[in-house]
């Protein structure tokens, strides 16, 4: 199986036009990719690629339209380069002879602000660096600089991945788990998953397999089973199993049937915990207690798919909301990298499991909303909240 864009180490490549970028990534992955030209603002949108490069592991390559795109056009072009820092676990921004402009100072300066890593390369060597003065500003702003030609150098990738190791922390070479600190080796864990009109045909759907391969990880057990079967299968376990994770969904059902001596969560949340917050999450979910006639509520899915007919975030959620506070709640969509600027009209966001999205950009999201004074909270923390099973749900995870 192929690893999930959101388990992947985001990578923006960032500069002006025609600085090469495009022949950087080209080198990269030793194919052409994106497509070069001696022509400006050849790339016009965000070019993303996903990777394995060895031994940071899987990379999601994103090669960007130049930061100095002018005119309707490239201010709008501008934006979405822009955009992408939301997901940028790590940046490299790329110079050249020409030196550095004020679209340079201004990126590198809100990668700073934002505490993004950056590698700035210094391209096309091969016919003038840039003016010393240059040098110094690129240094104070960047992690780590190398030097090449995109178009003379062999060693290229080997230069970028070297470059990277040196900036970034353990955390991204050896991603956390899922389940660190809650399950131990040889204990039990119950996958409880319903096969429902949202069950892909065929497969089960990623979080429950992420979730799968961590319990392997932490050399622990799986047990898997649908909503029905979950009481013989109980019953027939020797062991009493550590931890039941339950599809958000089925939790009222497996509430009712799971012993209060044994642990009980989510998929969802579990995502909650690796890729947000779960205190900002549960404070956020506590507002539903606060909500009024006409309050607006909007729900992030970062994955865009269409629509079932018993759809969880169009269809379960804003019904359970109206069901427990009793109000007349409006609610707004989007899905994908969507996030709007003015989120200040919303009393509460709520955001799916985002096993389809890296911790950076759920990360940015909670930034915006809490900077915004706006609750944010996750799929499977409002759920259990709107069932009245909060307590339980996030008990695994309390000392």
């Amino acid at each position: 199986m192929k690893e999930s864009r959101g388990n992947r180490l985001h990578i923006s490549i960032l500069g002006k036009m025609n600085v090469g970028k495009s022949s950087i990534v080209n080198a990269l992955f030793g194919r052409e990719i994106s497509i070069v030209s001696d022509f400006a603002g050849t790339t016009t949108d965000v070019n993303q690629k996903a990777m394995e490069l060895l031994p940071i592991g899987p990379v999601s390559i994103m090669d960007t339209a130049g930061l100095d795109d002018s005119g309707n056009l490239g201010k709008k072009r501008v934006e979405t380069t822009l955009a992408t820092l939301n997901r940028s676990d790590v940046a490299i921004v790329v110079f050249d002879y020409n030196g550095i402009k004020d679209c340079d100072i201004n990126v590198l300066a809100e990668l700073k602000k934002r505490k993004i890593p950056v590698l700035s390369i210094i391209n096309k060597t091969d016919i003038k660096l840039p003016p010393g003065n240059d040098i110094d500003i690129i240094k104070s702003h960047s992690d780590n600089i190398i030097k090449l030609s995109a178009t003379k150098d062999k060693d290229i990738p080997s230069k970028i991945k070297k470059g990277l190791i040196n900036i970034l922390s353990d955390d991204f070479i050896n991603s956390p788990s899922l389940l660190n600190g809650i399950i131990n080796k040889d204990d039990i864990i119950v996958l409880v998953i319903p096969i429902d009109k949202e069950a892909p045909k065929g497969r089960i759907i990623l979080p429950q397999v992420q979730t799968i391969r961590d319990i392997l990880d932490n050399q622990a057990i799986s047990v898997i089973c649908d909503t029905e079967r979950l009481q013989s299968t109980l019953d027939n376990l020797k062991t009493t199993p550590k931890l039941v994770v339950t599809d958000s969904q089925a939790f009222k059902e497996v509430d009712t049937i799971v012993p209060e001596k044994i642990s009980l969560t989510s998929f969802s949340i579990l995502f909650a915990k690796l890729k947000g917050d779960l205190k900002t999450f549960e404070i956020g979910a506590n507002t539903l207690d606060t909500l009024k006639d006409k309050d607006k509520i909007l729900i992030c899915e970062s994955c865009s798919h269409h629509p079932v007919e018993d759809d969880i975030g169009r269809v379960k959620i804003p019904n359970l909301i109206r069901k427990y506070t009793n109000k007349d709640i409006e609610f707004e969509h989007v899905s994908g990298h969507i996030f709007p600027k003015d989120i200040k009209k919303y009393s509460l966001i709520i955001h799916c499991g985002a096993c389809m999205t890296n911790r950076r950009e759920v990360l940015s999201r909670i930034e915006s909303a809490n900077s915004n004074g706006v609750p944010i909270t996750n799929y499977g923390i409002v759920i259990a909240k709107c069932l009245n099973i909060l307590n339980r749900a996030l008990s695994p995870f309390k000392s």
